[in-house]
């Protein structure tokens, strides 16, 4: 039976879009066409297998995560093909074998109901391997020398951006110790809280993501992307200064204009579950006429007309009185 509601053509083509802003500024045109077509052809040929395997029965999520490995290892070892110096003609050999690898080992991992995490682990460990034992085969064959073969060997887009992000984690400590120009040190907060945001997203839906990445900055959501294609981000921040980020961020969050009326009553409910109501009118004996009102309706599940900023006021009231 098909996966309802995957639609991994849809999917593939979002995943190959997002790619054409992170590529290198020096690639050629040709270049940057066949990394963009390698992730669009790979993600749909794998979303397409999974979406008609009626024996892996996979739900949108499993099947949006190993599509979605597929396109970031695309990305990173096709870079790193051209990076090395490796002739077009055997671009696709080596992809294909990579491809096939990640096929096969993200099916078996999510089947076996690994966790996301240490899926990642084991796909990288096999891309790897499959990306070297392609390279020995070219040098065997004499399609590349001694030289190609070494420098395709030690690159690794992938590592790259890692160390990019470990020289700006390391920009924001030596800000933060000397307290050096508050500009220098906003400039580099912005990129951790970039990265940090990139880890939330890594956890949700892709559909949610594009959501969230449409109310950003275009850069702003480049930067994002570009960090959520990295396996292993959460091991390469560190957990302090991203609960740093992450709250700074939150305060920074503009107020809700409106708060609705059932998101109130929801808030005043839990409240009521822990107070007795002798408490409450013990709590309300001194407020207001229409404030008295306005809790003992939303007691019997009703909202009086208030403004929802007020009314978000009194419900904090009552809920810190049950902390």
């Amino acid at each position: 039976m098909a996966i309802e509601g995957f639609d991994y053509q849809g999917f593939a083509q979002e995943l190959a879009s997002q790619a054409g802003d992170l590529l290198p500024a020096d690639f050629q045109e040709f270049q940057k066409t066949y990394v963009i077509n390698t992730i669009k052809n790979f993600a749909t040929l794998c979303g397409e297998a999974i979406y008609n395997d009626e024996t892996a029965n996979f739900n949108v999520d499993q099947g949006m995560l190993i599509t979605q490995i597929i396109a970031e290892w695309s990305f990173h070892k096709s870079v790193d093909l051209i990076k090395a110096g490796i002739i077009p003609d055997y671009w696709d050999s080596v992809m294909q074998k990579i491809a096939f690898t990640i096929f096969e080992i993200g099916k078996q991992t999510i089947t076996k109901g690994l966790p996301q995490d240490e899926i990642l682990q084991i796909v990288e460990h096999h891309v790897k391997k499959a990306y070297q034992a392609a390279l020995e085969e070219l040098q065997e064959r004499k399609a590349i020398d001694s030289e190609v073969f070494e420098k395709a060997t030690h690159q690794s887009n992938i590592d790259d951006m890692m160390e990019q992000l470990q020289k700006q984690k390391a920009e924001l400590n030596a800000n933060t110790e000397s307290q050096v120009q508050e500009k220098g040190h906003q400039s580099s907060s912005k990129i951790l809280k970039l990265a940090s945001v990139a880890l939330i997203l890594k956890q949700i839906s892709q559909d949610k993501v594009q959501t969230i990445l449409n109310k950003f900055d275009t850069h702003d959501a480049q930067t994002v992307i570009q960090y959520m294609q990295m396996p292993d981000l959460e091991k390469k921040l560190d957990k302090d200064i991203t609960m740093r980020c992450l709250k700074e961020i939150k305060i920074s969050l503009p107020e809700p204009k409106y708060i609705s009326a059932d998101k109130i009553l929801l808030r005043m409910k839990k409240v009521f579950e822990k107070l007795p109501k002798d408490n409450i009118e013990r709590i309300i004996t001194k407020e207001r006429p229409n404030v008295k009102a306005f809790i003992e309706k939303a007691y019997i599940g009703e909202c009086s007309p208030m403004p929802s900023k007020v009314a978000s006021i009194i419900a904090q009231h009552l809920e810190e009185n049950v902390l």
